[in-house]
């Protein structure tokens, strides 16, 4: 019978490799909690009206890429390609926006039915951050901030903020238009693609990637030059605030990201280490997002960051995240001594919570269980013998060279040991 494989481009995450998210994972969470945002978690599959209402019709994302289907009822769903659609949905559902400040954040797998490369994946994972009701670029400025905290404690120095302004809608209608009449007087050299998109969104021709569109489109208008007053006063804010934080950064006019809800600011911070797949983080400001979802006017900014991209950047580190060992691993000796085994294993997982304590089972010669004790990267075996259990003691042999002699230790006395010595251990570590 042939064996089932995963779905291509929905990888399995396997133990070998699962630390590094785990270490990524933690340090997100407590870089946002750090800054006042509160998690919340949407469903993965959403209303299909969702994401074409929000991201766009004439997207690659909502025409191409959607994992979309009927459900027995004849409502036609999809598995969510975003998380800022979802937010802003469950926002104005439950009542969390109108006239207040909101700072939430999510983590989860995105979907989208697109050719699988490095770095780029069917199902993928995906943290978000999104803050509501607050319409200045200072806090625009604070999320960038943010991530750059997130670059320091995760020790990613090669990674760069691109930055740019969309304006108003209604700047970027004059934009769009001055947009269109420019590439008509050049249609004969856009590619299939740009030709395609030339009236329905002109301004994703900006990020064609076709050397014959790139020519024109580096001739193109620019936004700037229709910006309203408004607009370049948030987005020389912007700057500024960033210059006193002393966050480097350079000014794409050409950046425009590829859905339709963004105002103002937009951003990618990229990295030259992944080759073509450099984006990972990018986000911007949707002010009329949540209206056009049914809430009422809210200022908003967001951003997302793809894991995958940030775990493959932590793996190739020098020091990358090793996966802990095991503190201790409890070696048995004999099949009499199992019972007794469990009640000690059961005693110091009650006395020391976050105790990596294995036991082992199945049997076996206690030269193969200390092999299995080296193995695992365990810092102390614990032997538990019958000369032991007649005593009342465990000894306590280090396995790693800063561990110290080998002792025995009264069994009541234990956990304390344990303790002193992991702390000892982790400071000499």
């Amino acid at each position: 019978m042939k064996a089932i494989k995963s779905i291509r481009g929905m990888h399995d995450i396997l133990p070998e490799s699962i630390h590094v998210w785990q270490h990524l994972e933690a340090t997100l969470r407590e870089v946002v909690e750090g800054y006042g945002y509160h998690e919340i978690r949407m469903p993965i599959v959403e209303a299909t009206e969702l994401f074409k209402r929000s991201i766009g019709d004439v997207t690659d994302i909502v025409e191409k890429e959607m994992y979309t289907f009927d459900d027995r009822n004849g409502d036609s769903l999809s598995l969510r390609p975003e998380g800022t659609a979802s937010c802003v949905r469950a926002g104005i559902q439950h009542g969390l926006l109108h006239n207040q400040v909101q700072r939430l954040w999510y983590l989860g797998p995105m979907f989208r039915h697109e050719r699988p490369q490095k770095g780029r994946y069917r199902q993928f994972h995906q943290v978000g951050v999104e803050v509501f009701g607050l319409p200045g670029p200072d806090v625009d400025a604070e999320m960038l901030a943010m991530t750059a905290r997130l670059w320091r404690m995760l020790g990613l120095s090669n990674v760069r903020l691109e930055l740019n302004t969309l304006g108003t809608p209604e700047s970027r209608q004059r934009y769009r238009d001055h947009l269109i009449a420019y590439f008509e007087q050049h249609r004969d050299a856009l590619d299939e693609e740009a030709q395609r998109r030339l009236y329905d969104n002109p301004m994703r021709i900006l990020d064609s990637k076709h050397p014959d569109t790139r020519e024109v489109v580096a001739q193109a208008p620019s936004l700037m030059d229709d910006l309203d007053a408004e607009s370049r006063a948030h987005f020389d804010g912007l700057c500024a605030h960033l210059d006193a934080l002393g966050i480097a950064y350079e000014h794409n006019p050409r950046l425009v990201r590829g859905l339709d809800y963004y105002t103002h600011t937009v951003f990618e911070w990229i990295t030259e280490d992944l080759g073509a797949q450099g984006t990972v983080c990018a986000g911007g400001r949707y002010d009329g997002l949540v209206e056009q979802l049914g809430g009422r006017g809210t200022p908003a900014i967001g951003m997302a960051m793809g894991l995958e991209r940030l775990v493959a950047l932590l793996e190739a580190r020098e020091d990358a995240p090793a996966a802990p060992g095991p503190d201790a691993y409890l070696i048995v000796g004999g099949d009499e001594l199992v019972g007794p085994a469990l009640q000690l294993a059961d005693q110091l997982r009650g006395e020391l919570p976050g105790l990596r304590l294995v036991q082992h089972c199945g049997g076996g010669s206690f030269k193969s269980q200390m092999k299995r004790a080296d193995r695992l990267g365990a810092h102390y075996a614990l032997v538990l013998g019958s000369d032991e259990l007649a005593a009342g003691t465990v000894t306590v042999k280090p396995l790693r060279s800063q561990g110290g002699e080998q002792v025995a230790v009264d069994r009541a006395a234990l956990a304390g040991h344990l303790r002193t010595a992991l702390q000892v251990q982790s400071t000499q570590g």
